[in-house]
């Protein structure tokens, strides 16, 4: 986060406040979520990547790849090199969390195989994101030294697109869950806790929301900060 006026600026530290809260509360309901249901076996035959594997192979998303990566909850999925990828205790272990994580990294291969717009938008918005995210700061910062006439402006317009892409990405990962959750429903034994799924999925969704929140609050800070300057 970064900040351009005076340090009695109330709106700052309320800002300042609001996204510590925020996103320190979604990290923690994410972990002790995750935590909580990684002890809980499913009841399945296979591991995370076991059943991701099937999932992918019934939804019509057989090209893709699965792959182990180091970490925890570094889980993800490449549109680009069309791999899936997940973190040690997803890839290998068979509790309720696991199952969840994978499910939903493969809903989101299933969202790249069906041409789910909302995905394809994010795509195609990365790289823009990617400049956008680099430039805005280095913009603002020299408009403000330098006294260039509308450098603000430009800044927060860069700005803004990196709050779309989080916007966008929230219906992206809410329907890889949906999809995650729906294949479950059909797919795994009554004794399978889809409750449990389902908390690790909404836990894991808040953090999005938070970020998206956090970012629009931001965004409107530097938009009312520019208008004062002037």
């Amino acid at each position: 986060m970064y900040y351009f006026g005076g340090r009695s600026d109330i709106f700052y530290w309320i800002l300042v406040l609001v996204s510590l809260a925020l996103g320190g509360l979604a990290q923690l309901y994410i972990r002790s979520s995750y935590k909580k249901w990684s002890r809980v076996s499913s009841g399945i035959q296979g591991t995370g990547a076991d059943v991701a594997r099937r999932m992918l192979d019934d939804e019509g998303a057989q090209e893709v790849g699965i792959a182990h990566i180091e970490g925890e909850l570094t889980d993800n999925y490449d549109p680009r090199s069309n791999m899936l990828h997940l973190s040690d205790a997803n890839f290998n272990e068979s509790s309720v969390a696991s199952i969840a994580v994978a499910c939903h990294e493969a809903g989101h291969a299933v969202q790249t195989a069906r041409g789910f717009w909302p995905a394809r938008l994010r795509s195609a918005l990365v790289p823009v994101v990617n400049l956008a995210s680099a430039a805005w700061i280095y913009v603002f910062i020299a408009g403000v030294w330098l006294n260039i006439a509308g450098a603000a402006q430009i800044a927060i317009l860069l700005y803004a697109a990196t709050v779309l892409f989080q916007i966008v990405t929230l219906p992206v990962e809410i329907d890889a869950s949906r999809r995650g959750l729906a294949y479950l429903s059909k797919h795994v034994p009554s004794t399978f806790n889809k409750a449990g799924a389902r908390q690790v999925l909404v836990a894991a969704a808040l953090t999005y929301v938070a970020a998206a929140l956090v970012s629009a609050l931001q965004l409107l800070y530097l938009i009312s900060n520019s208008r004062n300057r002037d």
